[in-house]
């Protein structure tokens, strides 16, 4: 009586592994710039909102000097003027906000990756009063869509 052998061959498991490491090869980077760029786009939004807060300052005081913390022209944004110093607003900080320049008539804001998020492509983002919107990307890198 012949017995016959049931299984995988060594052979086809290691040809199983070597797939699923291509597979993988390919799908975490593509995972990790996802995550990157969600938490780029949270950090814009919030620049928008800061943005939005400073006019309201503004609109109170006739002027943007004074709207960081401590009755400051730059650093963090007071929480009168922002609640937020940070995106996301809560758990670990992608981006750290700033007021960069404040002058009576205008402001730059900024938002510096931090933790995990330091090796995005798009480095620094900042946003004026007048809506011109930076970033420390390459040349032709499109970074605010």
């Amino acid at each position: 009586m012949i017995k016959k052998n049931s299984g995988f061959t060594l052979i086809e498991l290691i040809i199983v592994v070597a797939i699923l490491g291509i597979i993988a090869a390919i799908a975490v980077p593509n995972y990790m710039e996802n995550t990157r760029q969600t938490k780029r786009t949270d950090a814009m939004s919030t620049l928008v909102q800061l943005a939005q807060a400073m006019e309201r300052y503004y609109t109170v005081n006739y002027t943007y000097e004074g709207a960081a913390a401590g009755g400051n022209d730059t650093g963090a944004p007071a929480a009168s003027t922002f609640g937020q110093t940070q995106s996301p607003a809560t758990g670990s900080a992608a981006y750290n906000l700033t007021i960069s320049a404040a002058s009576p008539s205008d402001f730059t804001l900024s938002a510096t990756p931090t933790g995990a998020q330091a090796s995005d492509r798009c480095g620094t983002l900042t946003l004026t009063n007048t809506n011109v919107r930076g970033d420390g990307a390459a040349p032709g890198v499109q970074c605010w869509r």
